[in-house]
């Protein structure tokens, strides 16, 4: 092996850094349960995730009320149900494409899909789309607590504080264990909440829950509406993008890359759709503007007791998402960091850096008023508009100019084939933002002149996706993707010699 060091490592016989060790491995046992890896490559033998897991993971990520309330979106500014359900449906599968092709990332590299990322933007480059994703992760746990604490004060009357301190804690500790115990959770909420849902629905589709007479509005079909809609539904999937590769990087490096987009493409459409036609359902038939009360009050319209139930089971999984998106923001500072002075992963950097991350969503969250449905929509909106160039720039990269053929190794290094900064990667990303910009359409905030010009229809996302993606093809042009086959094949040449090593240590 050359001298290129992997998270500190250097491979000429010196010893790896803790975090490169077998799980527990000196490793005081009140911490075993946590966690080992975190921004470092997950070696062979620690490969111990399955498709079959991927699928009900990310259905439970959106099995819950905040999904719901993105169903309320289209009726609150007039489009009828069918139209809200068609365009939520047509959102959700173009985000959520999007969402599984990264998905297969995570398997074939190893690495938190962030860290993959300086291969376009550069190793200190990166930090730019590094402060867009930290604001996304942020984002959906203040507004996830938001509507939480705000739901749960309608139903029982607890203290929006307390809520927002407690929901936080259990986040955090989930976000601390990690990857495991993520999946663990996940899997026995799922278990939980999925027979009740299936019971309101099906209430609900025999007519068994009464529509409040003079609620119902017909609502009608308006291109601006439908538009924001489709948006907010996209925007709902493709901001899991920065970090699906998280979820799937402990599985086999060998698991073929179809079969984790399919799973991850099902799972996480599925219950989107679902819940977004029963949000739009009990926004045009009950008049809901809260998704937890409303589907609280549409409980105990089947049996009382059933709402708590059913309730307290969308709270446990929006609260099991929040952690998910804590250990992503973990992740995404460490990587930040890590792009200036040398970071060793140590649970102790995870630990505070989780902390940290929760204090601050905490303090936003108390310090938040208004209508939910507005901060929620447009928080949707901007990280969908921060989001869509880099999701252009690293698909068109991984599948088109270097078609997934990367130096893992030199992915650890300013000095190395990627360098510190990506320019092509930088200027597609800047490009495409900016191009989106006149095209902004954040009602009551600010909606850009050339919106204005096509009746104020969010068209902004599909300007950065396709400019985005243009610009980088066309400078990509430059990169020898060929040239760089020789160090692709040194790199994985040290990490076989790496994963044999490690599953001899094991």
């Amino acid at each position: 092996m050359n001298t290129d060091n992997v998270n500190g490592w250097a491979a000429d016989g010196a010893e790896p850094p803790r975090s490169m060790e077998a799980p527990g491995a000196a490793v005081p046992s009140k911490w075993r349960k946590i966690e080992v890896r975190s921004i470092d490559y997950v070696p062979a033998h620690e490969r111990h995730g399955s498709v079959a897991g991927q699928g009900p993971f990310w259905f439970l990520g959106n099995f819950q009320f905040f999904t719901i309330a993105i169903g309320f979106v289209g009726p609150s500014m007039g489009l009828s149900l069918g139209y809200t359900i068609l365009s939520g449906v047509l959102g959700i599968l173009f985000g959520t494409l999007f969402m599984a092709f990264h998905a297969s990332q995570g398997a074939h590299l190893g690495l938190p899909q962030m860290i993959q990322s300086r291969a376009q933007f550069g190793y200190r480059g990166v930090v730019l789309i590094l402060i867009a994703t930290l604001f996304t992760f942020i984002g959906f746990n203040v507004v996830d607590t938001v509507l939480m604490a705000s739901g749960v004060k309608g139903i029982f009357g607890w203290s929006p504080t307390l809520v927002t301190i407690v929901t936080a804690l259990i986040a955090l500790a989930l976000a601390i264990y990690g990857h495991d115990w993520l999946h663990r959770v996940f899997k026995w909420l799922l278990v939980a909440s999925l027979p009740l849902y299936v019971l309101l629905t099906l209430w609900i589709l025999f007519g068994a829950v009464g529509v409040k007479p003079g609620i119902v509005h017909a609502g009608g079909f308006s291109l601006v509406a439908f538009a924001a809609q489709f948006a907010a539904s996209a925007s709902y999937n493709i901001t899991y993008a920065p970090y699906v590769s998280d979820y799937s990087r402990y599985l086999p490096r060998d698991t073929k890359p179809r079969a984790i987009i399919a799973a991850v493409f099902v799972g996480a459409s599925a219950s989107a759709i679902w819940l977004i036609a029963l949000g739009a359902w009990l926004a045009t038939r009950l008049g809901a503007s809260d998704g937890l009360v409303a589907l609280y009050d549409a409980g105990n319209a089947m049996f009382r007791g059933f709402g708590v139930l059913i309730s307290l089971a969308s709270v446990g999984a929006m609260v099991a998402t929040m952690g998910l998106n804590a250990y992503s923001a973990m992740l995404t500072v460490v990587t930040a960091v890590d792009s200036f002075k040398p970071v060793k992963p140590t649970q102790t950097v995870r630990v505070v850096t989780v902390l940290a991350l929760g204090l601050v969503w905490v303090v936003i969250s108390l310090s938040l008023s208004g209508n939910a449905i507005d901060i929620l929509f447009a928080a949707l909106t901007i990280m969908l508009y921060l989001l869509v160039p880099w999701t252009a720039v690293n698909l068109v990269d991984y599948f088109f100019v270097r078609r997934g053929h990367y130096a893992i190794t030199q992915l650890f290094t300013p000095r190395g084939l990627y360098g510190a900064w990506g320019a092509r990667g930088l200027i597609a990303y800047a490009v495409g933002f900016a191009a989106t910009v006149p095209f902004f359409v954040l009602p009551g905030i600010y909606t850009g002149p050339l919106a204005a010009r096509i009746g104020g229809v969010d068209v902004a996302w599909a300007v950065g996706l396709a400019v985005s993606a243009l610009v980088y093809l066309a400078l990509a042009r430059s990169i020898d993707a060929q040239g760089e086959r020789k160090a692709v094949a040194q790199s994985e040449r040290e990490i076989a010699e790496l994963d044999q090593a490690m599953t001899r240590r094991s």
